[in-house]
C-alpha cells in the first residue's frame, strides 16, 4: 500500500512511519525533518507541511501529484492546558487552528489523492467525547477535538459516495513529548492498536470514533 503520514517527525506519526515501512511505501510528511525520521527511510519526506496553512499543503501536495494514496493518517496536533482561571483566548484558537480546521483541511485536500477503497485516518482524542468528559478543565484541548470529530463525521458522509473511509482515532494516553512522557503506553503499543482498526474497519463504520484498544468510544 502507499500511506501518507502527517506530523510524522516525532512521536505517534513517527512511530506510524516507523511500523508501516516495512510492508508498505510510507510517505512523510512534516514541517522538519527530525533525525529519527530521516533514520527511517521512508519512500519520501515531504517537509514545508504545515497542516495550519491550507496553501503549503497544496504546494506540497504537487510534489506527489501522481500519487494515489491507500491511507492517509492525518496525525499533527498541539495540546496546552487552559483552565477557567488560564482562558487563553490565543492558545485556545491556536489549538482550533491546527486540531481542526487543520486536519480537516488536510483530510479534504488529500482525499482526492486518494485510491477508491480508500481510508483517511484522524488522530483525535476522547477527550473530545462530551459524553466521556467527566473532570473539566482543558478548554482549548477539548473543544478543538470535539470540532475535529464534528467535521470528521461531515467528512465521512461526504466522501462515502467516492468509497472512501474515514475514522476517527484516540490513540491512548500515550507516552510522547506532547504529554511530556506522562502518559499510560508507549507509542508502539498505540500505532499496533490504531493500525489494527485501520485494517478492520470499512465503509460500514465510516465517521465512527475508535479507541487504540478496539473500544468504540461515545461523541
Amino acid at each position: 500500500m502507499k500511506i501518507a503520514v502527517i506530523g510524522s517527525n516525532r512521536g505517534i506519526g513517527l512511530e506510524f512511519v516507523n511500523q508501516l515501512s516495512e510492508q508498505n511505501e510510507v510517505y512523510a510528511f512534516c514541517r522538519s525533518a527530525s533525525e529519527e525520521l530521516r533514520a527511517l527511510k521512508p519512500a519520501k519526506i515531504v517537509e514545508g507541511f504545515d497542516t495550519s496553512n491550507p496553501a503549503s499543503m497544496s504546494e506540497r501536495l504537487e510534489q506527489v501529484s501522481d500519487v494515489k494514496f491507500d491511507w492517509v493518517l492525518v496525525v499533527s496536533g498541539i495540546l496546552t492546558s487552559e483552565g477557567l482561571d488560564s482562558f487563553d483566548h490565543d492558545r485556545i484558537l491556536r489549538q482550533f487552528q491546527v486540531n481542526s480546521l487543520g486536519a480537516i483541511e488536510c483530510a479534504r485536500q488529500f482525499s482526492p489523492h486518494v485510491n477508491s477503497g480508500g481510508k483517511i485516518g484522524l488522530l483525535t482524542s476522547r477527550m473530545g467525547s462530551i459524553a466521556d468528559n467527566g473532570s473539566g478543565g482543558m478548554y482549548g484541548y477539548r473543544m478543538s477535538k470535539a470540532a475535529l470529530n464534528a467535521g470528521g463525521k461531515s467528512l465521512a458522509l461526504d466522501l462515502k459516495d467516492n468509497n472512501l473511509t474515514v475514522l476517527l482515532l484516540h490513540p491512548g494516553y500515550v507516552k510522547t513529548d506532547m504529554t511530556n512522557h506522562s502518559g499510560l503506553i508507549e507509542t508502539d503499543e498505540s500505532v499496533k492498536g490504531l493500525v489494527t482498526i485501520m485494517q478492520s474497519k470499512g465503509l460500514e463504520q465510516t465517521g465512527s470514533f475508535w479507541h487504540t484498544n478496539g473500544e468504540e468510544l461515545p461523541w
